[in-house]
């Protein structure tokens, strides 16, 4: 067997570097080390990677002495938060007026997203009524235009012109334009 197999710790999101794309560079497959006791195969030499250094999350620690106001206290303004993160989800979902929530960090920071993503739909919205409506404008000035335009046939006008030309014996080149067959007639009917 060919040592091309990287024994790596996983979660592989937990390194500074896209561990997948550099086992792609060395022609190595990964396999996470935290799930199998085997080392079949295992490549000599292996890209160095770096940890992410990530800060840990508060914890609070409550002492256990009869006295449970704390823990409720916690308990109450965790289920404020919920409930505030509830109704802004309802609110995104369409199914009730986007309104502050009044407490709560993350509530409240969730509203300032919603209503920054909100306001750039109601700008863009707004934009595109109003390049809807240029367009109309647009189409009404090309309508108009089309319809005063002479509707001209070039096709029967050239064959006129031509036979006009042929009955009286004046020659002309074989893709002369309209506008030199009209001099031309033009000509012939003023001598």
């Amino acid at each position: 067997m060919s040592n091309k197999i990287w024994y790596l710790p996983g979660p592989f999101h937990q390194y500074r570097e896209d561990v997948k794309s550099l086992a792609k560079e060395h022609g190595l497959r990964i396999i996470d080390a935290n799930i199998t006791d085997s080392r079949d195969g295992e490549a000599d030499d292996v890209p160095e990677v770096t940890v992410r250094q990530v800060e840990p999350a508060p914890v609070l620690l409550i002492a256990d002495s009869g006295d449970h106001t704390a823990l409720q206290g916690l308990i109450d303004k965790l289920n404020a938060e919920r409930d505030g993160i509830v109704l802004l989800i309802e609110a995104a979902e369409g199914l009730t007026e986007l309104e502050h929530p009044g407490a709560g960090e993350l509530p409240i920071r969730l509203f300032g997203a919603l209503k920054a993503i909100h306001e750039g739909f109601e700008t863009l919205t707004g934009e595109r009524d109003n390049l809807a409506g240029e367009v109309e404008s647009l189409r009404g000035e090309v309508a108009r235009l089309k319809a005063a335009a002479e509707p001209v046939d070039n096709a029967e006008k050239i064959a006129s012109l031509k036979a006009q030309l042929d009955a009286a014996n004046v020659t002309y080149r074989a893709n002369a334009s309209v506008e030199s067959l009209e001099k031309a007639v033009a000509d012939l009917h003023q001598a």
